[in-house]
């Protein structure tokens, strides 16, 4: 009988410092529109069926199954999928860490693959069954799932673990930030933001600047028109009705911030487009 004994040496691995917020196994089935948005914590994405795009807000990345993507916190992405062929992908929400590649500074996005995909697969659908099954230590099992996925992220992409909190805004500038990138339809003032956060408005405007480099009010705008611009390509809408689905009280007023920003009007925008 053969026999071979290996020993197993003492760890040389950093402390993990991730706590895992959320899993999601989702499909593409056209039944949402797919638009820029952010989160608080770092996003891990996993192509399991199906081909597309995923998308920032200056960069573009072809993905397809096996393909692995880290978003950090407070970056605008996305996902859409490649006509006929639907994108089905688990999504990690994780907290207190994000990557970096040794070359690159925090908070820059990552993309690559794994060699080894029903390994990394098999990871994602036991931290799916634990969360769903809600039985005894199951969190304790997805928080050690967990930590293995992030030994493999950083073994095959080879990255290295940041502390989230070097790049991390304030918790109510991150509520902020995520109600203007949800709720931008609506009339929203900063007293609007004060009950929300309940800060000072002053306070609350300054620390919103700080992070974001622009105003709330700013922010809210650049946001209207990220949306009117793809309604203005993508849709027959009349800009009267763009103008009021993305939150703007006239279409004058529309047209003035849309002319600002871009140079043109939304009607020669469109038309540069069609």
């Amino acid at each position: 009988m053969g026999h071979r004994q290996y020993s197993v040496k003492n760890a040389d691995t950093q402390d993990m410092t991730a706590t895992l917020l959320s899993i999601a196994l989702s499909k593409d089935e056209k039944d949402w529109k797919s638009l820029l948005h952010t989160h608080y914590f770092t996003e891990l994405f996993y192509v399991v069926n199906g081909k597309g795009n995923f998308l920032f807000r200056d960069e573009t990345y072809p993905i397809e199954p096996g393909d692995f993507v880290i978003v950090p916190p407070y970056t605008e992405h996305t996902e859409q999928s490649a006509s006929g062929n639907p994108l089905e992908y688990f999504v990690l929400g994780i907290d207190g860490v994000t990557f970096q590649r040794e070359s690159e500074q925090a908070g820059k996005q990552i993309c690559g693959s794994f060699s080894s995909t029903p390994f990394i697969t098999d990871l994602f659908e036991q931290m799916l069954y634990e969360v769903r099954s809600s039985e005894y230590g199951s969190d304790a099992i997805c928080q050690k799932l967990l930590e293995v996925l992030i030994l493999k992220i950083i073994r095959s992409l080879h990255v290295v673990p940041v502390p989230a909190n070097t790049v991390r805004m304030t918790k109510e500038c991150a509520q902020i930030k995520s109600y203007l990138d949800t709720n931008y339809a609506d009339h929203i003032t900063l007293d609007t933001l004060t009950g929300l956060t309940h800060m000072n408005k002053y306070y609350m405007a300054h620390s919103f600047s700080k992070y974001t480099g622009l105003s709330p009010i700013q922010y809210l705008n650049e946001r209207r028109l990220e949306v009117a611009c793809g309604l203005l390509t993508e849709t027959d809408h009349s800009v009267s009705e763009i103008a009021a689905s993305t939150g703007f009280s006239s279409q004058s007023y529309f047209t003035q911030i849309f002319r600002k920003k871009y140079g043109t009007t939304p009607i020669k925008y469109r038309q540069e487009r069609k």
